[in-house]
């Protein structure tokens, strides 16, 4: 008995050895495997977060928690959990790029105009949906050849498993202050995704330790507060949530005087994040920003059509805002830009 088991765990560590390899040679910038089983510790947090209302508009994540973190509630043969992080980082800045860190967000904050608004870097290339869950349907597809009996599931965003814990688990990185993943050799700028797998392949021996240490630049950064602890995010005073996942006619008050030209999402918390400003740039050609996707025109937004709308947007991660919230958040940018300037 101990001799095969002695066997099955050097046929697991080898599979599993294989599969990042073949995950890496596909393009993603990091690979890691974690054991299918429930995060119990994460889906106790999980569920205070929820009790205190700090989801916002987000109600669907108060739909059988559970399953967030419990992958086998998802696909019920999964016996591993495969998670990749890919590298959006570009060079590309909002407008001018001046300074790094605190100052350059300084710098942004000054940049609204009554011509463009700002959009959060990870929307400014094709929809990282699409990108990952093409490269993880290729993993598997390779898989499959490999193991007859392989059968898996993708899992991008979409579904409901909370990614960023799975990515910790499988030894990524650590979840920072800003509740955003941290990986050591890309910062934040990553997306995550998952391959569940019916097989059994070698977990991660070691997790990565929080390095955030006595750092609180993201906290103090945020503009509306919006973390309102180490590690919690208050997703009503969010301008990311405000301008992405909210459906409201009008962004609250409390907010909207705070969007610093953010059209689109917000990214001051993770470019104040030291782990942030030496990332490389990436290597996948379709996270490049595509025309006006850094800077969008709020005449142009305030303009578009339900048809041209789809057309513009095609394609991209700016479409889950959808066209009304589009244009709810140009008209904030203007609203704003207007008493700022009659104010003078």
């Amino acid at each position: 008995m101990i001799l095969e088991n002695q066997r099955t765990a050097k046929a697991s560590s080898v599979v599993a050895a294989q599969v990042k390899e073949r995950a890496l040679q596909l393009g993603f910038s990091r690979v890691g495997i974690a054991r299918a089983e429930s995060l119990t510790e994460e889906h106790n947090r999980l569920q205070q977060w929820l009790a205190r209302g700090l989801n916002g508009e987000m109600k669907w994540m108060e739909r059988d928690p559970a399953q967030r973190t419990d992958p086998r509630l998802c696909f019920p043969p999964a016996r591993s959990v495969i998670v990749v992080a890919l590298n959006y980082y570009t060079e590309h800045e909002h407008e001018v790029s001046t300074g790094s860190g605190s100052d350059r967000v300084e710098r942004q904050r000054e940049l609204s105009t009554a011509t463009t608004g700002k959009v959060s870097r990870y929307a400014w290339g094709d929809d990282y949906h699409e990108v990952v869950a093409g490269k993880l349907r290729e993993l598997l597809s390779w898989i499959k050849q490999q193991y007859a009996q392989a059968e898996g599931k993708v899992c991008v965003d979409i579904q409901p498993l909370m990614d960023k814990a799975w990515a910790a688990r499988a030894g990524l990185g650590w979840i920072g202050k800003h509740t955003n993943l941290i990986t050591p050799e890309f910062g934040s700028w990553i997306f995550i995704g998952e391959l569940l797998l019916n097989l059994d392949l070698e977990p991660e021996d070691t997790q990565i330790a929080d390095q955030c240490g006595s750092c609180s630049l993201c906290i103090d950064a945020c503009p509306t507060g919006a973390i309102v602890e180490p590690y919690v995010l208050d997703a009503n005073l969010c301008i990311s949530h405000a301008t992405i996942e909210s459906r409201t006619s009008e962004i609250r008050a409390d907010v909207a005087e705070h969007l610093g030209g953010w059209l689109y999402g917000c990214d001051i918390c993770q470019d104040v994040c030291p782990w942030n400003h030496l990332t490389s740039v990436s290597i996948e050609p379709r996270f490049q920003p595509r025309a006006g996707n850094v800077n969008a025109s709020l005449s142009e937004i305030q303009q578009l059509t339900p048809a041209a709308y789809a057309e513009r947007f095609r394609g991209s991660a700016i479409k889950r805002a959808k066209l009304a919230g589009l244009q709810r958040n140009a008209r904030a940018l203007l609203a704003t830009e207007s008493a700022d300037v009659s104010s003078v």
